[in-house]
C-alpha cells in the first residue's frame, strides 16, 4: 500500500510553520526562565547525551548509541536530574482521532486496550503488520522533581503504520482504527502499550503521538486534555528496523531527513527522545518519563 503522504509533511503536523503559537510559547518561556523569571518545572539533566552512529547514508540524526544489546540511550530522566521541566507541548497532527479532527475513537467501547495492534469495535478489524514494539510512558509531576508518579492519569497514544498511514483517515485504511488506544496509569505513573515500529514518511521524524489526561474519565469523554505531545525514535534503531521487510519507502524516507531539521523536533528533542533496547527479531522496547 502507498502512503498519502507523499506531497510532504501533513498540514497539521508541521510543527515551526503550522503550531508558531505553541512554539513561541515555549520560546518565551525558555527567555523568561533564563532571566529567573519564571520556575522550570520538568526531569532534565545536565550531562549531554552520547552521539548516535550514523547509517551508511552519513545523514545527521537522533541522539542515542547502539551496541551488542541493542540498546540506544534516549530521553528516560536520569535518577540524579539536576532540574525539572515539563514534556514539550507538540501539535496531535492533522490526524487524532479525538474529536478535534473529524472522528472520535476515544468515546469508543474497546479503546482502553493495551495492545493497539488491532483494530476495534465496529472497525474492519485489520491488524497492523511490523516489527514488535513495546512502548512505556512513565508519567510523572512536574511541580516537583519528577519524582512523583502521576497515579490514575491516562494516556492516549497513535502513530502511523509501518507504510507510513494512519488509521481512521489514510486512503486505504478508513476503516481500521489499529495503532490506536488509552490506559490508566498504575501506582508507578506507567502505563504499556504492545504495537509495531511505526514507518516513516516524507517530511517527519519517526514518532508517536501522545495525549495526557488527569483521568480515565477525562480521556474516554475526549476532554480536559493536560499535555499533547510527541515521542522520537534514534536514528540508529530506525535505520535497523527499516531494513527488514515492509520498510522500504520508511528507509527510504529516512536518508533524506534529519531529526534536528524535523519541523517538531528542531527547537530541541533530548526530552522526547526514547530509550530503546531489542532487535528486529526480537522486537523493541520504547521508553519515555513524561512529567507533566
Amino acid at each position: 500500500m502507498r502512503s498519502d503522504h507523499a506531497d510532504g509533511p501533513h498540514e497539521h503536523d508541521r510543527g515551526l510553520s503550522h503550531d508558531l503559537p505553541v512554539l513561541a510559547r515555549r520560546r518565551m518561556i525558555r527567555l523568561m526562565a533564563g532571566a529567573g523569571l519564571i520556575p522550570l518545572v520538568g526531569c532534565t539533566s545536565e550531562t549531554s547525551e552520547t552521539p548516535g552512529t550514523s547509517g551508511a547514508s552519513g545523514a545527521s540524526g537522533a541522539s542515542g548509541t547502539s551496541g551488542a544489546s541493542g540498546k540506544a540511550a534516549g530521553g528516560a530522566a536520569s535518577s540524579s536530574a539536576e532540574e525539572c521541566a515539563a514534556i514539550p507541548e507538540e501539535t496531535a497532527g492533522p490526524f487524532p482521532g479525538d474529536g478535534s479532527n473529524g472522528v472520535n475513537v476515544l468515546k469508543e467501547s474497546g479503546v482502553v486496550r493495551s495492545d493497539i495492534r488491532s483494530s476495534f469495535g465496529d472497525s474492519a478489524g485489520g491488524t497492523a503488520e511490523g516489527v514488535p514494539l513495546t512502548v512505556t510512558l512513565t508519567v510523572v509531576d512536574a511541580a516537583g522533581d519528577c519524582g512523583t508518579p502521576k497515579e490514575g492519569a491516562a494516556v492516549y497514544v497513535w502513530h502511523c503504520d509501518r507504510e507510513g498511514n494512519y488509521s481512521l483517515y489514510s486512503e486505504g485504511v478508513t476503516e481500521e482504527n489499529w495503532l490506536r488506544g488509552v490506559q490508566e496509569t498504575d501506582a508507578k505513573g506507567q502505563v504499556s502499550f504492545t504495537t509495531v515500529f511505526p514507518g516513516c514518511y516524507p517530511g517527519r521524524w519517526p514518532h508517536i503521538h501522545f495525549e495526557v489526561y488527569g483521568s480515565l474519565a477525562d480521556a474516554t469523554a475526549a476532554t480536559a486534555i493536560t499535555s499533547t505531545s510527541q515521542l522520537a525514535f534514534p536514528r540508529d534503531v530506525c535505520e535497523r528496523v527499516y531494513k527488514t521487510d515492509g520498510y522500504r519507502e520508511s528507509g527510504v524516507n529516512l536518508r533524506s531527513l534529519s531529526i534536528e531539521t524535523d519541523t517538531v523536533f528542531s527547537d530541541g528533542h533530548d526530552r522526547q527522545l526514547a530509550t530503546v533496547e531489542g532487535s528486529p527479531g526480537a522486537g523493541f522496547t520504547a521508553s519515555l518519563v513524561v512529567p507533566v
